[in-house]
């Protein structure tokens, strides 16, 4: 069975991170993508219909999965229209501008019965992915401390782009905190307390550009941060555990590749280059020892295929409502921690 996709947005998110994702799943066909001015998704996509609207990609019928990647303040009502048309729903991150608009969204799903996520990608990341493994294989033991960078080096701000404007959803913490929360809740959990300083570091940017979050668990923290001032070096994650430790440089290679227009056609996508590979630290009779440990493939054709393997019943969604309503919870905290400069403790909503 072919799933027909809609994709509603061609911008960055859309043509980098979506359409070619979609069109390199077995069983999935990108079917129609809203892209209200004229630009390049029929040439790329010369299969698909290009409408104007999401009302347009709406009364397309056959269309049974809609997936939105939009500026972030139109998610929740794109979603709310999409569901109450009776598709089944995919939202690039963040999920909404609040917890509040994503518990509705959850609730309406789940009256209607639809299938409703939400693209966390970097969840298969290659680097993220053989942590995971490690951790999974109880390689760390008890993990003390965990250490998450999401740094880049650019000192021009972008005043035209949405991202970098004063409105909800804007700012590097909602942008790539999103991801860094949610990895962490995937390894270790709800945190017991947060603690954050979300703050302007360039000159002339008006919204949040760095960010320095801590997790508060039981004998473990999780410290995640991001800059836009990081020449060097750059440092992926740290893992510090009773057994063992683990650092990871370099960035996944899955973004710049589809930023130059290449697409996923085999299982050569998605490897890292072996001087990115982490390093695995351990004791043995006194004296410190490493390993190097291979890279799994990055492959964000992975989250796609479980979104099409759920829509026919044959797994569960990976991106669960709990996750994402967790996640969303975390970034209000944050912020609210920010503001009152105080760790919060986790609320239970």
């Amino acid at each position: 069975m072919t799933i027909d996709v809609g994709l509603v947005g061609f911008g960055f998110a859309g043509r980098v991170f979506h359409a070619p994702i979609i069109a390199a799943v077995p069983g999935l066909r990108l079917r129609a993508i809203v892209q209200r001015s004229q630009g390049d998704a029929s040439a790329l996509y010369p299969q698909a219909i290009i409408v104007k609207s999401i009302d347009d990609l709406l009364a397309i019928d056959d269309i049974r999965l809609v997936v939105i990647a939009t500026p972030n303040t139109s998610h929740y009502g794109l979603a709310r229209q999409s569901l109450l048309a009776g598709k089944d729903v995919v939202v690039d991150k963040p999920f909404t501008t609040t917890y509040e608009e994503a518990l509705d969204l959850i609730e309406l799903a789940k009256q209607h019965r639809r299938l409703l996520s939400v693209y966390q990608n970097l969840r298969s990341n290659g680097d993220f992915r053989t942590i995971r493994q490690l951790a999974e294989s109880q390689r760390f033991g008890r993990v003390a401390l965990y250490e998450a960078h999401f740094d880049r080096y650019r000192l021009q701000t972008r005043p035209g782009a949405w991202r970098e404007r004063a409105e909800p959803g804007s700012g590097v913490f909602f942008d790539l905190g999103v991801h860094l929360i949610d990895q962490a809740i995937v390894l270790f959990g709800r945190p017991s307390a947060i603690s954050a300083d979300i703050r302007v570091e360039r000159d002339g940017a008006v919204v949040d550009d760095a960010f320095d979050v801590t997790l508060h668990y039981p004998k473990m923290r999780a410290l995640l941060r991001a800059s836009m001032i990081a020449i060097a070096p750059d440092l992926r994650f740290l893992l510090r555990g009773e057994k063992a430790a683990f650092v990871k440089h370099g960035i996944d290679p899955q973004e710049q590749a589809l930023k130059h227009g290449e697409t996923p056609r085999d299982d050569t996508w998605g490897r890292e280059a072996r001087e990115k590979w982490g390093t695995l630290y351990g004791s043995q009779d006194g004296a410190v020892t490493a390993e190097t440990i291979q890279t799994l493939p990055g492959d964000y054709r992975l989250f796609y295929a479980n979104v099409r393997d759920t829509i026919l019943r044959t797994a569960s969604i990976d991106v669960t409502h709990e996750q994402m309503l967790d996640v969303m919870h975390a970034l209000e905290l944050a912020r609210e921690s920010n503001q009152k400069q105080c760790t919060l403790d986790w609320r239970t909503l």
